[in-house]
């Protein structure tokens, strides 16, 4: 394949990455000037620890990223930028040594003690790492940027004067949106105390922009005569935003709808410093099991680590990818279908023709990876010789008593074969963890009622009489069978297998009962089953 190929095919692409790549190109028609590289950011506050909503953002902009990037060939800068000079406004609920971190509320997050006890020397030095340390990873291409190092070294200096020389403007902008009170403090640059440190939110007045000289009263009362430069003040949040995107030159960002406001009023100001609001996308925000917006002070949803103790990278960006206007629930009971979906896309990739394969999610997962190292995406074709759902129901059979290493037997003799593929040797680690904490304490199997417990019978008759070689597709003729029988008084096979759900396995839904008992094993499933005759 082509670039040339590769290009006019994602000319034509409705996957949403290539539509917002299609967006972006129509608007940088020559590149950007003496072939700087086009800017994608992402934005990080860390104000809490980082969750599933911040790495999505990361992940989500690499796509549209990467699309442009096979769209035009240009090239291409990502940096993730972290709000590290925000002040504590209040105290996550997921720290520790929360009495500590009230003592410095009000300062900047880069300048708070770190409560975890890490090696960092600050608060925001510690989520920073939290950060970094997922998408590195995770395999992302990206480059980290801290707004304390840019405030503090000097390198927003020159972006601060124009939003002191520009200040009445930006208050032209600002005011209107605010309420009466907030009307009176609001400035568009805020000044750090020099008594007590804090990012103060009072009016200031403008000594002279090209010095960077502010006045202000601090909360000690007296008046302060300061440089807002080097790290002295820091602006609004959304005039930070947009003094940002001029600054660094920023041509694509994307948010989620709860910023949508901001990115109106941020567009507004960044026209008024003479610069442009970037392209970008509104994404509709994570919620939790219960239909809540996922919070980094509640600490509420999935958290990365959780997701990874329970399935694979490749699954997490696989669930994230599909339709990012539209709300997803982030649970634990969405991870199985994530797995297994992200294998059966995997598996397909290699047949598509090109067009199809700029809309699989795997081929933009592939590509959205620094370890990325050719033009299709790497393992495309591969299955999983077992089903996450499947290894699933087999643990839950098991039991708390369910180990890596028995499991890991049951597959190898089910296969014929050692377990020695890693993405199979994680899945079983996987699935005893998610057994554990999801399945076992909810498992409820009940007593067979009515014709069930005829058709229980005829199937321990069936599978006592069964070939000893007796393979998957076998065997599920024989279960589809007595589910056919009149005598049992099933109206159709979905209340046969549901019965054998739900009286074998103790759950609602289940596997293709003829692939479970060439893995369980014909004596242990018989097993099962008179176990569930004698409730």
């Amino acid at each position: 394949m082509t670039d040339n190929t590769l290009s006019e095919t994602a000319r034509n692409s409705k996957a949403w990455p290539f539509q917002e790549a299609q967006r972006l190109a129509k608007r940088l028609r020559n590149g950007k000037p003496n072939g700087e590289p086009v800017l994608f950011e992402t934005g990080y506050g860390p104000s809490g620890l980082p969750h599933i909503g911040t790495f999505q953002e990361v992940l989500r902009t690499t796509f549209v990223r990467r699309a442009y990037e096979a769209l035009t060939g240009q090239q291409t800068r990502l940096v993730a930028f972290s709000d590290d000079m925000d002040g504590l406004r209040k105290v996550p609920d997921n720290v520790p040594n929360k009495e500590m971190l009230t003592e410095h509320l009000g300062k900047p997050l880069s300048r708070i003690p770190n409560p975890f006890g890490t090696q960092y020397d600050s608060f925001a030095a510690h989520n920073n790492a939290m950060l970094r340390a997922f998408l590195d990873r995770f395999g992302f291409d990206y480059e980290f940027v801290s707004s304390s190092d840019r405030y503090n070294g000097g390198a927003f200096d020159d972006a601060l004067r124009g939003v002191l020389r520009n200040f009445d403007a930006i208050q032209d902008i600002m005011l209107p949106t605010l309420g009466e009170e907030r009307r009176k403090t609001y400035s568009p640059v805020m000044p750090i105390s020099p008594s007590t440190g804090a990012v103060l939110q009072v009016a200031i007045e403008v000594v002279d922009a090209d010095t960077g000289t502010i006045r202000f009263t601090d909360e000690d009362g007296s008046v302060v005569e300061q440089s807002a430069l080097g790290g002295m003040a820091k602006c609004q949040w959304k005039v930070d935003w947009a003094m940002r995107w001029v600054a660094l030159g920023v041509d694509y960002e994307m948010y989620g709808k709860d910023l949508t406001d901001s990115g109106v009023q941020s567009g507004k100001i960044a026209r008024a410093l003479g610069g442009n609001k970037p392209e970008g996308l509104i994404y509709e925000l994570f919620l939790d099991a219960n239909g809540e917006k996922i919070s980094k002070s509640k600490g509420n949803g999935l958290s990365i680590d959780e997701w990874l103790e329970y399935g694979s990278e490749e699954s997490l960006g696989f669930y994230i990818f599909p339709n990012p206007k539209s709300a997803k629930q982030l649970h634990g009971g969405v991870i199985p279908k994530a797995i297994d979906d992200y294998w059966s896309f995997r598996e397909r990739l290699a047949e598509q023709p090109l067009d199809k394969q700029l809309g699989n999610p795997v081929w933009h997962l592939a590509r959205g990876n620094a370890r990325y190292d050719g033009p299709d995406a790497p393992g495309a074709g591969d299955s999983l010789s077992v089903p996450y759902s499947l290894l699933l129901n087999l643990v839950s059979v098991l039991g708390l008593q369910a180990t890596s290493e028995n499991l890991a037997d049951y597959v190898a003799s089910y296969t014929g074969q050692p377990v020695s593929d890693p993405a199979l040797i994680r899945l079983i680690d996987c699935a005893v963890s998610y057994n554990r904490d999801f399945v076992a304490p909810n498992l409820k199997k009940r007593a067979p009622l009515g014709g069930e417990v005829g058709a229980l019978k005829a199937l321990d008759a069936a599978l006592a009489a069964a070939d000893k070689d007796a393979d998957a597709e076998a065997l599920q003729t024989m279960v589809y069978e007595i589910g056919k029988r009149e005598e049992f008084g099933f109206e159709n096979l979905r209340d046969w297998f549901r019965a054998l759900y739900e009286t074998l396995l103790g759950s609602e839904q289940g596997p293709r009962m003829g692939s479970f008992i060439a893995l369980y094993g014909v004596e242990p499933t018989r097993k099962l089953i008179a176990e569930a005759l004698a409730l």
